[in-house]
């Protein structure tokens, strides 16, 4: 046994730590899972579609998750390959990440907070349960992993989410008593991806780091307190075993917030279940810390009346039916904003609703995030391929595409929406037989 640890080259003193928190007859079963492959999963995206039909597109789903409807095991290696995750139709998360967001039941048209969110795994399964309505904020302090987390969420076609760049002192100051459900997948030690992400995860590990995540986590936690509602719910979450970032940070986290009360609390360990080490406890708010900020102001939905114009003259030819509600313009650029969705201003906004797109030279020029927040159904001009059809990898590359005879007699001149099997990859403008590709070079595969 001793020997098969040195294999894996687990730090001494997390085995030390985990034989006296597991019980005896429990060590081999739980060292034993890291000499073998961690488990992949895969989450299907309802907002593209009904789950019988994302099921039929994609032959390596396995048996479902069972604490996440929407989730699946997968023995798939190259998922990010796959043509229906570069069209948002599922996003690859391990199995026991999908544990915690479930736990908040968050409903359409709710005020929804994922404080800790990149790379947004759970957040985007939060906006999936809301039907794109409601708001939901996904936050990340790190800029570079906040601009990860927005691409994510454009991939996944939400159009209720609100991308953040801020520190949660930040956010709190301005959002008290605001939010139905929060979520807060904190910053851990990382004990529970040591088999996953074995060379990142041990590189970070000791003793004196799990001290100072479960300091930090407390400070977040203090935070995200304050912006919850009465009767609002704060689930709390790590990918570690450590007692004092998990059980321990609970019991502190109740002794300092009479407020809140421990409504259930779950700890998944990879000897005995499918998947990798996480932990996650539900809290409900039952008293006042401070009055709703009604200082909060609801967005102001405007726009100049010629980019009204030009946009809409492009809605009528694009679109069978109106497809923008509420239109916000900034220098040019067309935003459709979630309904009720605050007065940003003095925060660092990555991404509020849907970026329409942009008047330019007195036309309107749509966007990606757009292309990937509708449905071929609700479209005009549609060129739609087969995993199959060669045209496909070359839309990847950014090439031109022809178009065949048939197709042109279905498809006008101008903007289309360019799919695979019906779910949408982007954009391309059809003209005289082929589709100019507007599919944006940061997402090409050369």
């Amino acid at each position: 046994m001793e020997q098969e640890m040195k294999q894996v080259s687990l730090p001494k003193e997390f085995i030390e730590r985990m034989k006296i928190q597991l019980p005896e007859n429990e060590w081999e079963a739980f060292f034993a899972v890291y000499q073998n492959k961690p488990h992949k999963g895969v989450r299907l995206n309802p907002l593209k579609g009904g789950m019988a039909a994302l099921k039929s597109l994609l032959p390596f789903l396995g048996e479902p998750v069972s604490w996440e409807k929407n989730g699946f095991y997968t023995e798939e290696e190259k998922l990010g390959a796959s043509p229906f995750h570069a069209a948002g139709v599922f996003y690859s998360q391990e199995p026991s990440a999908m544990c915690a967001a479930p736990l908040l039941e968050v409903q359409a048209g709710e005020r929804v907070l994922d404080l800790c969110s990149a790379p947004g795994g759970k957040g985007t399964q939060l906006a999936c349960a809301m039907s794109g309505e409601g708001v939901i904020v996904l936050n990340e302090p790190v800029s570079a992993r906040a601009k990860i987390l927005s691409q994510n969420v454009e991939r996944m076609g939400i159009k209720n989410a609100v991308v953040l760049n801020e520190l949660p002192e930040n956010i709190s100051a301005k959002f008290a008593g605001y939010f139905d459900k929060i979520l807060v997948d904190a910053p851990c030690s990382g004990e529970g991806m040591f088999r996953k992400n074995a060379e990142e995860a041990l590189g970070e590990w000791s003793v004196e780091n799990v001290k100072m995540c479960a300091e930090r986590q407390a400070h977040i936690l203090t935070e995200a307190t304050k912006m919850l509602k009465v009767g609002g719910r704060l689930a709390y979450s790590t990918c570690t075993f450590s007692e004092e970032e998990d059980e321990g940070q609970v019991r502190d986290y109740l002794k300092n917030h009479p407020e809140m009360r421990l409504m259930k609390e779950e700890k998944l360990y990879p000897h005995k279940i499918k998947g990798e080490g996480h932990f996650a406890a539900l809290f409900e708010k039952i008293a006042a810390t401070a009055e709703w900020d009604s200082r909060i102001k609801e967005a102001k939905y405007s726009v100049t009346p010629t980019s009204e114009k030009i946009y809409r003259e492009f809605e009528k030819t694009f679109f069978k039916e109106k497809f923008a509600k509420r239109l916000y313009e900034v220098n040019g650029v067309l935003y459709d904003l979630p309904e009720g969705v605050f007065d940003w201003k003095g925060l660092q906004v990555l991404r509020v609703g849907v970026r329409l797109g942009e008047i330019k030279n007195g036309r309107f020029e749509p966007s990606h995030s757009l292309a990937l927040c509708v449905k071929k159904e609700e479209c005009n001009n549609v060129l739609n391929l087969l995993p199959t059809d060669a045209r496909l990898q070359k839309y990847f590359r950014g090439e031109t595409l022809e178009t065949t005879e048939m197709e042109e007699n279905r498809i006008k001149n101008g903007w289309c929406i360019v799919c695979v099997e019906g779910y949408p990859l982007g954009l391309g403008k059809a003209v005289s037989g082929t589709i100019k590709n507007h599919l944006p070079k940061g997402l090409r595969k050369l």
